[in-house]
């Protein structure tokens, strides 16, 4: 396929927004524990949807599965098990400390590994340091990171704000939700490697004329581990805490649409989930020889919107001057980051 790092670059950011948006409908359903929700959600997103897609997309799609390499499928389905803890963990996350400080910490981490990870390993790297474009690119996912550690560093102190007004939310605990910050950035950053482990089945499906959609057969093995993960957690949580039944029957709801309410709210979480993975692999595909800048671009975007949302969520609500010219300034790098990247995959591509 023709490169097009532009058009490339736009398809990753609405990818990023979709990721970001998708965690707001858990805000609104009612008398479901946690593990009901995130398990609703998980069933849509790494399950039904990457079989669905791919079905629709790929050609012959039985027959690609059949023809790809038996350790492919096994070691991208296993860091797709990686990938859920780490999506699990994210979950976790944003209940103890918000939206905003969850994005920026633990994507900030998922950002710089999960980019740089299987370039430097293959060695690709230092082969596109030859081209005109690599010092910009670097220059990219340099100002990415910075400006998701920046980002961090606003919530940092917007914790000490929040906690100064007494707007702190009920469930704020930061040592928990940095814990599960640090995991889940780890094990995110999973997710764009196992894409890279799966090119042979995507190339599989390239050949059976899956076109720009080839990636789309990754995510069937790479989010079907993620979803095997989740499903153990989520379950051993429902045992525990007696709440199994929430799927069928709710106590203490007074209207009978609560429960299609919140299965309709988790579908869409799903929907929007899985919209970033899509949308992943359409831009990848076009992003030439810097194929890796996809999963910097990606959470570069991802903390761009997610700051937006907690911005309109009121999670900014009570803090000082200091507190938004710091989100302000990793709003400005992170958009630059961007911008830096796209150019340098655009004069890769010349």
């Amino acid at each position: 396929m023709t490169s097009n790092p532009l058009l490339g670059a736009i398809i990753l950011s609405i990818g990023g927004c979709s990721s970001a948006l998708c965690y707001t409908p858990q805000k609104k359903t009612r008398f479901w524990s946690w593990q009901t929700y995130w398990l609703a959600q998980a069933f849509v997103c790494w399950f039904l949807l990457p079989w669905v897609c791919a079905w629709l997309t790929t050609p012959q799609l039985l027959t690609v599965i059949a023809e790809a390499p038996v350790k492919t499928l096994l070691f991208t389905t296993l860091l797709g098990v990686l990938f859920g803890i780490g999506g699990t963990a994210f979950g976790e996350a944003i209940r103890y400390i918000g939206f905003s400080l969850t994005y920026a910490l633990a994507i900030g981490i998922s950002c710089i590994v999960g980019t740089l990870f299987t370039p430097l390993v293959s060695g690709e790297l230092v082969a596109l340091l030859t081209r005109r474009g690599t010092r910009w690119v670097l220059a990219g996912v340099a100002a990415a990171g910075l400006g998701i550690l920046v980002s961090g560093l606003a919530g940092w102190f917007k914790d000490s704000d929040l906690r100064r007004v007494d707007y702190s939310p009920r469930e704020f605990q930061f040592g928990k939700g940095l814990l599960f910050c640090v995991l889940a950035g780890l094990l995110s950053a999973v997710f764009g490697i196992s894409l890279d482990v799966g090119r042979p089945i995507a190339a599989i499906a390239a050949a059976h004329g899956a076109g720009q959609f080839q990636v789309n057969v990754i995510y069937i093995f790479s989010c079907g581990g993620g979803f095997l993960t989740t499903s153990v957690y989520c379950l051993i949580l429902h045992f525990r805490q007696h709440t199994l039944g929430e799927f069928t029957l709710l106590e203490g709801a007074r209207h009978k649409f609560t429960l299609p309410i919140n299965y309709s709210l988790a579908a869409l979480t799903g929907l929007l989930w899985y919209g970033q993975f899509f949308l992943y692999g359409l831009g990848q595909v076009r992003m030439g020889n810097y194929k890796f800048t996809s999963w910097a671009i990606t959470n570069a975007m991802l903390v761009f919107f997610g700051t937006i949302v907690g911005l309109l969520m009121h999670e900014w609500k009570g803090c000082r001057p200091r507190t938004w010219a710091t989100l302000s300034t990793s709003i400005i790098l992170l958009l630059a980051a961007v911008g830096l990247m796209t150019y340098g995959n655009y004069l890769g591509s010349q």
